[in-house]
C-alpha cells in the first residue's frame, strides 16, 4: 500500500509516506507553525518517496487527543488532500498509536498527552492488546498526580516533555520514557489495518477527538 501519514497532535510535527513498504519520513520543530508547514512538509516527503500524489491508496491521520488548535489544522490538510484525490481518509487513535511504538514486552505502557494546562489525557495499555491492533477506547483526564496514581510498579509512562509528572514519580514505581519512537510512520500499521473499513465517501463525517469542549481560555494549544 502506499500510505501518506501526518502526525502534529501535540509537541512534534511530522509527515511520513508508506511506498509499498518502504518509508520516508520528513520532521519539523515547528509544531506551533503546523499551518505553515504540513503542506511543504508533505511535498518534501512525497518528493524524496518518488512518489505521485495520485498513487497513494489513502491518507492517514493522527486524530487525537491532543491540541485543539494542532488537531483542527492536521484534519483539515488530511481532508484537503483525501478529498482532492478522491481516496479514504483513516483517523488513527493518537494514545494506543503512541504507545505501541515503545516496543515493550512485558508490563504496561500509559500514553500521556496535555491536555488544558495541568491537566493530562492518559490511557495504560499492554504490550499484548497494543500487538493485536484491538484498542480500547478508556481515555481517563486528569492532573500529573492522578497519572501518576494510576500507574504502578513497571508501568512505563510515555509522553512528550511531561516534567511535571517526572517530577512526582519518585517511589511512584513507574518509570518515564519520551516518546521520541512516535511520529508519523507510527500509524502506518494501524491505518493498513483500518483501512478495509474506510470509505472516500465518508470523508465529511471524520473528526479529531477534541476530548473536551474548547475553551478559548482553557490553555489546551
Amino acid at each position: 500500500m502506499n500510505i501518506l501519514a501526518i502526525e502534529c497532535t501535540h509537541a512534534a510535527l511530522s509527515v511520513a509516506v508508506m511506498n509499498a513498504g518502504v518509508v520516508a519520513e520528513v520532521r519539523s520543530t515547528d509544531w506551533k507553525k503546523a499551518a505553515e508547514s504540513l503542506v511543504p512538509l508533505i511535498e518534501q516527503v512525497m518528493a524524496e518517496s518518488a512518489l505521485d500524489l495520485k498513487q497513494l491508496d489513502c491518507i492517514a491521520i493522527s486524530s487525537g487527543p491532543g491540541s485543539f488548535t494542532a488537531l483542527r489544522i492536521g484534519m483539515a490538510v488530511a481532508k484537503g488532500v483525501a478529498c482532492g484525490l478522491g481516496i479514504p481518509l483513516v483517523p488513527v487513535p493518537t494514545m494506543p498509536a503512541m504507545a505501541a511504538s515503545l516496543p515493550l514486552e512485558s508490563g504496561s505502557i500509559m500514553a500521556v498527552i496535555p491536555s488544558r494546562k495541568g491537566e493530562y489525557y492518559f490511557a495504560s495499555y499492554f504490550p499484548g492488546e497494543l500487538a493485536s491492533g484491538v484498542w480500547h477506547d478508556a481515555v481517563k483526564r486528569g492532573s500529573a498526580a492522578d497519572v501518576v496514581g494510576a500507574s504502578s510498579g513497571g508501568t512505563v509512562i510515555l509522553g512528550r516533555h511531561l516534567n511535571e509528572i517526572i517530577l512526582l514519580l519518585d517511589g511512584s514505581g513507574a518509570v518515564y520514557r519520551e516518546a521520541n519512537l512516535f511520529s508519523a510512520s507510527s500509524l502506518f500499521s494501524a491505518a493498513e489495518r483500518l483501512f478495509a473499513g474506510a470509505d472516500a465517501a465518508e470523508l465529511n463525517e471524520v473528526a479529531p477527538d477534541y476530548r473536551q469542549l474548547f475553551s478559548p481560555n482553557g490553555g489546551g494549544g
